[in-house]
């Protein structure tokens, strides 16, 4: 009787410590599992606002920026952004407007060189460099138009 009690107690702690081990298995696989969650939403938390700050910065460089539904812009920013645009682009058309006036233009990218005396234009050139030309119109076109729309939807 002493050796069938003795291995019944046995069996019984042995039971009870499989099901505690199960109980902190589980418990530990959930734990776990709520740390990724979290993990997860810290990820995407930042990413957003990484995204947001990557907007911002385009916009501020521009002068504009929100606040509480407003739309507040720095005019001296703008100014700014504005007259450097408009300097690189005067530097490129003097420059392309002095070489026009000596009778002498190279422009590699373009296929198109000119001299006092012949005009080469190497159509496979040029077709490459308008189509690269349009790809980054379309580019531009399409972040105004995602400003204009970002716009729109902050002012109602």
């Amino acid at each position: 009787m002493k050796h069938f009690l003795l291995a019944t107690i046995l069996l019984f702690l042995f039971t009870a410590c499989q099901d505690t081990q199960e109980a902190q298995a589980k418990h530990d696989a959930k734990v776990a599992q709520e740390a990724r969650e979290a993990l997860l939403e810290e990820l995407k938390v930042k990413a957003k606002a990484k995204e947001v700050e990557k907007k911002d910065n385009k916009y501020s460089q521009m002068g504009f920026s929100t606040q509480d539904g407003k739309i507040i812009i720095d005019t001296n920013k703008t100014k700014h952004f504005f007259n450097a645009f408009a300097n690189k682009i005067k530097e490129k058309m003097n420059k392309i407007h002095k070489d026009l006036d000596e009778g002498m233009m190279k422009s590699s990218n373009a296929g198109i060189d000119i001299d006092k005396k012949h005009i080469s234009i190497d159509l496979n050139k040029t077709k490459s460099f308008l189509e690269q030309w349009n790809e980054k119109m379309k580019v531009y076109a399409k972040e105004f138009n995602d400003i204009a729309k970002e716009f729109d939807n902050n002012t109602q």
